[in-house]
């Protein structure tokens, strides 16, 4: 299995998610529907580089109180940010918000939260419920979420490490995330180091439509010659 090595996250970090998905149809052919977001999120931070990391799973609940008190509840929190803190590192954090119907009810994410997780090696959170706080999260934390929210509520975790759905993204703890302002996709270990080739032959192929398009005169004849070339590119 490819390992998250530096290298290997500033390749991914020169190309952004949508060019991400074009190359897992090349290297990956059968992910071509499925293993990305299908919902929107708001991306808090869009001017902030494509996240690549590992992700930590969890799910939260905030529309009502927990049933866990006391002692049980500090273990179970205890349990989640030792689990934040252990595996391979930078961790993008990847939470369910599980009141349906009322997901967002209250945030898990704000300027606490953030610092924790970044202090604990973790580049932003993508979730389906709420955050808050944007101008005080931690610098350079991105969060994408499906909303905005004021409050907290009573939020809490009710479990972590287990496979979860995020704005239609299936996916599992210890999972290559690629993420920006556009949504996420989840990379296959097997072929994340033949994403950034397979990217740059797909720019080079659409590199001749585009500068066709861009001389005077283009035109559909243009355009079937321009077609060609492109095809050529591909063999």
């Amino acid at each position: 299995m490819t390992e998250l090595t530096a290298k290997l996250i500033e390749e991914l970090q020169t190309i952004d998610t949508p060019t991400v998905c074009n190359a897992l149809e090349v290297v990956a052919p059968e992910r071509r529907g499925y293993g990305y977001t299908t919902l929107p999120l708001v991306c808090t931070r869009p001017e902030l580089r494509p996240m690549v990391g590992v992700a930590r799973t969890a799910t939260i609940r905030s529309a009502h109180p927990s049933s866990l008190k006391g002692k049980e509840a500090g273990q179970l929190n205890d349990g989640y940010y030792a689990y934040v803190d252990e595996g391979p590192k930078p961790s993008i954090i990847v939470i369910q918000d599980l009141d349906d119907g009322q997901r967002g009810y209250g945030s898990f994410w704000g300027e606490v939260n953030s610092n924790v997780h970044k202090g604990l090696g973790a580049l932003g959170v993508i979730t389906d419920g709420s955050v808050r706080d944007l101008p005080d999260a931690a610098e350079g934390f991105q969060m994408m979420a499906d909303r905005v929210g004021p409050s907290h509520a009573y939020v809490h975790l009710v479990g972590f490490g287990q496979p979860i759905t995020v704005a239609g993204m299936r996916v599992m703890s210890g999972d290559l995330i690629h993420a920006d302002l556009h949504g996420a996709v989840t990379i296959p270990w097997d072929v994340a180091d033949k994403v950034l080739a397979a990217a740059q032959d797909i720019a080079a192929s659409e590199a001749v439509i585009i500068s066709a398009s861009q001389e005077p005169g283009f035109n559909i004849d243009r355009l079937r010659r321009a077609w060609g070339e492109s095809a050529e590119l591909k063999h």
